[in-house]
């Protein structure tokens, strides 16, 4: 998967959360940033150790 693809996937969630987030739906707006935090931090640790 390259950089693009990564970054896009990690912006749609983080969007998605702001979304949950507008409309009140915070159980699920916090797992989505968690989400997008956690993928985020994997995608650049393997970008580190490549």
């Amino acid at each position: 998967m390259n950089n693009l693809k990564k970054f896009t996937i990690i912006g749609l969630i983080f969007i998605a959360g702001i979304g949950s987030f507008i409309y009140g739906q915070f159980i699920v707006s916090t797992i989505l940033f968690a989400f997008a935090a956690i993928y985020s931090n994997i995608a650049m640790r393997v970008k580190l150790d490549s």
